[in-house]
């Protein structure tokens, strides 16, 4: 115990010592950013729509030392300023657009993180999105790391950030869709929800770019539509990056594996990649392989694009494709579930359902794994073929139809599939036909085979998610199988690793470049000095403190579970979750942790994270002598 006082104490000196202050050295770097202005910024937006109030205010030391930014700033604030059990879509939840020291500097795609209480899945949430928003937020907010958004309008309203300073006007373009709205701005760049948000389906999004971009998985749309928030409009030029470091980092990542593999073929690979490992959700997870990849895969979708996102050679983007409504710019995700996760093997179909998601302004993955419930629960006798329209695999206008009856709740199916497919099985029957974990709906990777996915999915901080640890990209092309210590530490790096690049906040697959030293190269070129230790620390804290938010609000070990169904074997593929296996994985990924046997972390854990002092009463807190099994 006294060598983790002695480590916590050390820890803040270092806080006080290493954040630069007014009139230090780094305030005068001629390559750096003005100290109170972009990467070196201080405070914090703050819009109270209840009292139609924005103000600025200063963001504390400590927090900005110890959290980063974006993700590590948005739980701090969450965890700090929420009270347990308070209601997602209710006036008391905050909703964050956070940015990061490193915004609109690191190549790729730059991005934003928006944080709030999930209303799927009563979790911790934080959310990605790119495109031209985050580098106009970073310019319209001057020096501020984001915008905090409280309360409850009256009526529908907008936020507009320019000049540092935020002012609250009607929003006249309630009932838009997501590419309606960004048009009606064509000055700015436009964060902002579609009918889904505005109807609180609980898995909608926040959309950019006319509905390129979204921030997309557990529902942030649904908080900002319950605010009656329907746009952040941002007037700013994005920061002037560091040329010298920037292009080195460029040069770095094309170098590398996933910048060939993104200049290539983008995330729109991953169906072909799923495809051949065996692990591709096909018709609502009833088998592991589709054979019409080839007709939406990525040489299908080279194809039919008429451009790349970007005119960039390394980082071009997506790849942009024509529809009867405009331009679209599928993601990985829209042809591995809304094409093979319900049966449709009609490329341009495919394309017009996630355009269709996109304007609506719902996650694709959510949106995909209730359509495939519905055919499933309607297959098996739970539903009236009246009440589904005589919905089928390989159906996409029923698929379409049906996405359209969720974002506008007009139908008792839709309405209450707006809720997750976890409330319609309640509600309908056809439990554990479609995966989840914590409310959330898996993505269309089948964890039977890949004991690692199956604790990534499980422990993972919002729900299911292959975004915070993907170690079966590694694991399907191990040379031995990995044992439950292994797969446990693969997932925890993971974890910690990409909690740190959502801090600053970095692109994902450029991220993998950073991962050596996690960005501490960068953070020095403005003046923030940290060693690659103190950010592993502050990645891992960041976790820590997501998993005290959710214990407080009641999960526990109970929660960290795959569902049934991938107890069952899958039949292609002859494999099924070895429960056993799972559980001893379970505990391995705990004790490395440093938790308890319940998943709580111990008061040796919090004191060696400095996070002792900022666990309150409400959260249950493990015990050193409470073992780390079942």
């Amino acid at each position: 115990m006294q060598w983790a006082i002695v480590a916590k104490v050390q820890y803040l000196i270092a806080v006080n010592v290493q954040w630069p202050t007014e009139g230090s050295i780094y305030a005068s770097m001629a390559d750096t950013h003005e100290l109170m202005k972009g990467p070196a910024s201080r405070r914090i937006l703050r819009a109270d729509l209840s009292e139609r109030t924005v103000r600025s205010e200063r963001v504390p030391d400590r927090w900005l030392r110890e959290y980063v930014g974006g993700k590590g700033l948005g739980v701090r604030y969450l965890y700090d300023e929420l009270s347990a059990g308070v209601d997602p879509l209710g006036p008391d939840n905050l909703l964050m657009f956070m940015l990061g020291p490193l915004s609109g500097l690191l190549p790729g795609e730059q991005r934003y993180a928006a944080v709030t209480k999930s209303p799927l899945t009563g979790t911790f949430l934080d959310s990605y999105s790119g495109g031209s928003f985050p580098g106009r937020l970073a310019g319209a907010l001057d020096d501020h790391l984001g915008v905090i958004v409280g309360g409850r309008a009256e009526e529908p309203v907008r936020l507009v950030v320019e000049d540092g300073d935020g002012r609250i006007e009607p929003a006249t373009e309630w009932g838009d869709d997501t590419g309606e709205t960004c048009a009606r701005f064509p000055d700015a760049s436009v964060a902002c929800i579609g009918p889904a948000g505005e109807n609180g389906v609980a898995y909608s999004t926040i959309a950019s770019d006319g509905g390129d971009h979204h921030a997309g998985r557990g529902g942030a749309g649904a908080v900002m539509g319950a605010k009656r928030l329907k746009a952040l409009v941002a007037r700013g030029e994005a920061p002037d990056a560091l040329e010298g470091l920037r292009a080195r980092y460029a040069e770095r990542f094309a170098d590398d594996d996933a910048g060939r593999w993104l200049s290539a073929s983008g995330t729109m690979e991953t169906v072909d990649f799923a495809n051949a490992t065996g692990v591709l959700a096909t018709r609502g997870w009833q088998d592991s392989k589709f054979e019409g990849t080839d007709d939406i895969g990525i040489r299908s979708v080279r194809a039919a694009a008429v451009e790349r996102e970007r005119d960039d050679e390394d980082l071009p983007g997506g790849f942009r494709i024509e529809t009867d409504d405009g331009e679209s710019v599928p993601r990985g995700a829209t042809p591995m579930s809304l094409g093979a996760g319900l049966g449709i093997d009609e490329f341009d179909a495919v394309v017009e359902l996630g355009d269709t998601c996109d304007r609506l302004g719902i996650d694709v993955i959510s949106a995909g794994s209730a359509v495939a419930w519905a055919i499933r629960t309607l297959k098996e006798g739970h539903l009236d073929a009246d009440a589904a329209d005589g919905l089928d695999f390989g159906d996409p206008d029923g698929a379409k139809a049906l996405l359209e009856r969720i974002a506008d709740r007009s139908t008792p199916v839709g309405d209450t599939l707006a809720e997750g497919v976890e409330t319609a099985a309640s509600r309908f029957g056809g439990t554990d036909l479609i995966p989840t974990v914590k409310r959330m709906a898996l993505p269309a990777y089948d964890p039977r085979d890949a004991p690692s996915m199956a604790l990534a999915y499980a422990t993972s901080d919002r729900g299911a998610c292959h975004r915070r640890a993907r170690p079966v990209e590694r694991e399907a092309f191990a040379a031995a199988p990995w044992t439950p210590t292994d797969a446990a530490h693969e997932v925890i790096e993971a974890q910690n690793t990409r909690s740190v690049l959502w801090s600053l906040v970095a692109d994902d697959f450029v991220g993998e470049v950073l991962w050596e030293d996690l960005g501490a190269e960068w953070l020095g070129a403005v003046g923030l000095e940290y060693t690659p230790d103190e950010l592993r620390a502050a990645g891992e804290r960041i976790w820590n403190l997501t998993r005290l938010f959710n214990a407080r609000e009641g999960f526990s070990r109970a929660e960290d579970a795959l569902p049934e169904l991938f107890h069952e074997t899958n039949e292609e593929a002859d494999t099924q979750l070895d429960a056993t296996l799972f559980e001893e994985t379970l505990d391995a990924y705990y004790s490395l942790r440093g938790w308890d046997g319940q998943g709580y972390p111990t008061r040796t854990t919090l004191e060696r994270l400095a996070l002792l002092d900022v666990v309150d009463a409400q959260t249950p807190v493990g015990s050193d002598d409470s073992p780390s099994d079942s």
